[in-house]
C-alpha cells in the first residue's frame, strides 16, 4: 500500500515565492492506505515496462535480455525486480475465449518467457484492458476475465497492468470489479495495477478495486512531463 504525502515547509519559509512552494511540494514521502487485499502492494512495485521505449515492438528475445541486463547491472538487487509486458503480446481468443499470445513474437510462449524471468529472480507482469479491445486493438480483457485469469495464473502472471480503451461507456467500477473478482478466485497473487487515466477520480474509490491506480494521462520520458504528473496527483492528497 502507499500514497504520496506531502513534506509541509517550515514557518520561516512559508513565504517564499510560490516556485519555492512548488519544489516544497514535490518533497514526498511514502505512507500506508487500504487497498485491495490480497497480500501485494505494501510496497511500490519497481521494474521495467515495454511501453514508453518499445511500443508494440516487442518479442521474446527483448524481454530475456532485458531480464538479464536487470541483473547484471544491479538494479534488480536494489528491488527493479518487475518485467512488465505492455500491449501487443496477445493475438487472438481460442474457441473456448481463452487468450492467445502471437507465436510470431513469442514462439515459445508466454508461459516460457515467465519462467525465463522468474529463473532470474525476478517477477514477472502482463498487459490487458478493461474494454473489448486493448489500445491497440488486440483483445481486451471484458466479458473474459475469468478466462483470463485463470490463463495469468497458469502462466505464473505476478503483476497485471489493466487499461481503459474501447469500453463504449460502460461504467468504470464494474470493469475493473469484474477483473479484480477473477484475479482473487485464481487464489494467485496478482498485483492489480488500474490503469484508468483518472478521468473518474479513482484515487477516491479504486483502494477497493486495486492495488494502484493511474490518477493522469500518459508520461514520457522528461522530468517535464515526470513533473506535471506529480503536480497534478499531489491534489488527491
Amino acid at each position: 500500500f502507499f500514497f504520496l504525502m506531502i513534506r509541509r515547509p517550515p514557518r520561516s519559509t512559508q513565504s517564499r515565492s510560490s516556485a519555492a512552494s512548488d519544489v516544497y511540494k514535490r518533497q514526498v514521502l511514502l505512507g500506508c492506505v487500504l487497498s485491495l487485499d490480497n497480500g501485494l502492494g505494501q510496497k511500490p512495485p519497481m521494474g521495467w515496462n515495454s511501453w514508453n521505449k518499445f511500443a508494440c515492438e516487442i518479442n521474446e528475445t527483448l524481454i530475456q535480455q532485458t531480464a538479464n541486463r536487470l541483473v547484471e547491472t544491479g538494479l534488480a538487487a536494489l528491488g527493479y525486480v518487475y518485467v512488465n509486458l505492455d500491449d501487443c503480446w496477445q493475438l487472438s481468443r481460442d474457441i473456448n475465449g481463452y487468450i492467445v499470445e502471437d507465436n510470431n513474437t513469442f514462439p515459445s510462449g508466454i508461459k516460457a518467457l515467465s519462467d525465463y524471468v522468474h529463473s532470474k529472480g525476478l517477477k514477472f507482469g502482463l498487459y490487458s484492458d478493461a474494454g473489448f479491445l486493448t489500445c491497440q486493438k488486440r483483445p481486451g480483457g471484458l466479458m473474459y476475465e475469468r478466462q483470463d485469469a485463470q490463463k495469468y495464473a497458469e502462466w505464473e502472471v505476478d503483476y497485471l497492468k489493466y487499461d481503459n480503451c474501447y469500453a463504449f461507456g460502460i461504467p468504470v467500477k464494474w470493469r475493473y470489479e469484474r477483473m479484480r473478482n477473477a484475479l482473487n478466485e485464481t487464489g494467485r497473487p496478482i498485483f492489480f495495477s488500474m490503469c484508468e487515466w483518472g478521468f473518474k477520480d479513482p484515487a477516491h474509490w479504486a483502494r477497493e478495486y486495486g492495488n494502484s491506480w493511474r490518477t493522469t494521462g500518459d508520461i514520457n520520458d522528461t522530468w517535464a512531463s515526470f513533473l506535471d504528473i506529480l503536480d497534478l496527483s499531489l491534489i488527491h492528497i
